[in-house]
């Protein structure tokens, strides 16, 4: 399920709705639709903050969507969801008890690697 990603600019707790990237290269600021996962060089911000985008002087603005709106869920999103729910009504005693093993069998599991079960005393 997709989270909701809020907008960068300081005090601002609208949810983002596009993705600013700068490339340095070429003095250019590039605002886009919201990319599927935040980025560390890029910021998110809300539809109003993306509508009034400005640069540096010198600096050029590419803008690949004239308007920015929040996504709909889509139809990925309401199956995760569903599964959350479902997964989260499934009772625990029997997950629970599909984790248990036996301290008989760990100390008789053959060796692997650098790593072995010891027996405790007690």
């Amino acid at each position: 399920m997709r989270s909701v990603r809020q907008c960068s600019r300081s005090a601002c707790g609208r949810a983002a709705v596009a993705t600013l990237t700068y490339v340095y290269a070429d003095s250019t600021a590039v605002l886009g639709p919201l990319a599927q996962s935040a980025e560390p060089h890029s910021y998110d911000l809300c539809a109003e903050h993306a509508s009034r985008l400005t640069a540096p002087r010198g600096w050029e603005v590419v803008r690949l969507t004239p308007d920015f709106e929040p996504a709909a869920p889509s139809h990925d999103d309401l199956l995760a969801l569903a599964d959350a729910v479902r997964e989260a009504g499934r009772p625990r005693a029997a997950a629970a008890a599909a984790v248990v093993v036996e301290p008989t069998e760990l100390a008789e599991a053959p060796r692997r690697g650098h790593l072995r079960v010891l027996r405790g005393e007690g």
